[in-house]
């Protein structure tokens, strides 16, 4: 997937902001520095893709803040390698160093030294025209999609490699003798009775099987997503347990207090995290998380009555995301088993309550409108999904 803003990264490109905004950013803005890319991969920062020329050393004039930077190896073929990238905070006047392994075809794990550092600031104009500037054209766009996640949230959520792939990365476990054995004791008591009794094919699959690695996923390269709690209390009664699970409030409540330390619009800063692993990063488990804090929120019944500012900022959180989901997505992924049309039905039945904040029910109806008038989806009726089924009870 790329953005709308993709060309040929060189120290010639012009920014199109102002240049008293450019004057500002030269002397606050942030660097990054990242050599020896090979020309042709693919860069880049925030909602901004390029594909990286011969003078490319990096990026400057980088707004201090929340960053994603993400990067694709390309082959002499055009063939494109998966996308990996990382979320850093730029710190006012920072310079973050990378550099490449050609081996690796990724970022060196190498720590830069206090020395190089120190040369690396006093050659700042030198290197100057080696560097693309941030465009910024794009920044408030970015800021909208990103505006709850915190430096504390990333350090909790990124993986220990501190990089996030859109393939999961795995590896083989040691194999021994002695494992081989055991595993192929557990295949010939799992094999099938028929199959035992025809056997020489079925012994030479099963033996050849056992000699497969045991793959595991690669220690330290998972996103560590927030557990969602159960949606009751141990101990509940069947009644109980029944309202619990029509009303998400309680599960809602949990997770803010053990994973967000009742910081609530935290929630919503790992919702913003999910969506641009998935949307930049190209992670399709990010999606399926988003999806399940979607819809824990939307039927969190009695939570829009008691945390109103939970779900005013959510509505805008998701009225920037919605708006930035290319339309192919909408039709392949987005609006399959109409999942989105179907949550939003009941956040909005939730919000129209006669108890719930005026100001955030006006909010609620503006973005239901909006969504009716864009995406021609319509909330006036049920969905299929909460219909009453039918069955027949004539016999044939």
């Amino acid at each position: 997937m790329k953005t709308d803003h993709e060309t040929n990264v060189n120290a010639e490109d012009s920014s199109l902001m102002n240049q008293e905004t450019a004057q500002i950013l030269f002397q606050e803005g942030a660097m990054l520095l990242f050599f020896d890319v090979p020309p042709g991969t693919e860069f880049g920062i925030g909602y901004n893709c390029w594909e990286v020329g011969p003078k490319f050393k990096g990026v400057k004039m980088i707004p201090p803040g929340v960053h994603f930077i993400y990067y694709s190896a390309k082959s002499k073929l055009g063939d494109v390698a998966p996308r990996t990238g990382f979320f850093y905070e730029f710190k006012q006047k920072e310079i973050l160093v990378k550099k490449w392994d050609k081996q690796l075809e990724d970022i060196k794990m190498e720590s830069i030294s206090l020395e190089e550092m120190e040369r690396y600031e006093l050659n700042k104009e030198e290197l100057d025209r080696f560097l693309a500037p941030y465009p910024y054209e794009n920044y408030k766009k970015w800021v909208s999609l990103t505006d709850h996640i915190t430096k504390s949230l990333i350090c909790s959520l990124q993986p220990e490699n501190e990089k996030i792939s859109s393939v999961t990365s795995f590896e083989s476990e040691c194999s021994t003798s002695k494992s081989r054995a055991a595993t192929r004791a557990k295949m010939s008591q799992d094999q099938p009775q028929m199959c035992r009794n025809v056997d020489d094919a079925c012994s030479s699959m099963f033996e050849a099987e056992s000699h497969l690695p045991n793959l595991k996923v690669s220690p330290g390269t998972m996103i560590h997503y927030s557990a969602i709690p159960k949606k009751y209390p141990t101990g509940a009664t069947p009644s109980q347990i029944t309202a619990y699970c029509l009303d998400s409030s309680y599960a809602l409540e949990t997770m803010i207090t053990s994973c967000y330390n009742n910081k609530p619009l935290l929630l919503l800063g790992e919702l913003q995290f999910s969506f641009v692993c998935f949307l930049l990063g190209q992670v399709y488990d990010a999606f399926e998380h988003w999806k399940k804090l979607v819809h824990l929120l939307s039927t969190s019944t009695q939570a829009v009555k008691t945390n109103k500012e939970l779900f005013k900022q959510l509505i805008s959180v998701l009225y920037f995301q919605l708006k930035e989901i290319p339309e192919d997505f909408f039709v392949d992924i987005v609006s399959q088993n109409n999942f989105l049309t179907v949550t939003l039905h009941e956040l909005f039945c939730n919000l129209e309550m006669a108890d719930v904040d005026p100001q955030l029910q006006n909010r609620a109806l503006k973005f239901k409108k909006h969504l009716t008038e864009t995406f021609q989806w319509d909330f006036s009726s049920e969905p299929k999904d909460f219909e009453p089924v039918i069955v027949s009870t004539e016999i044939d």
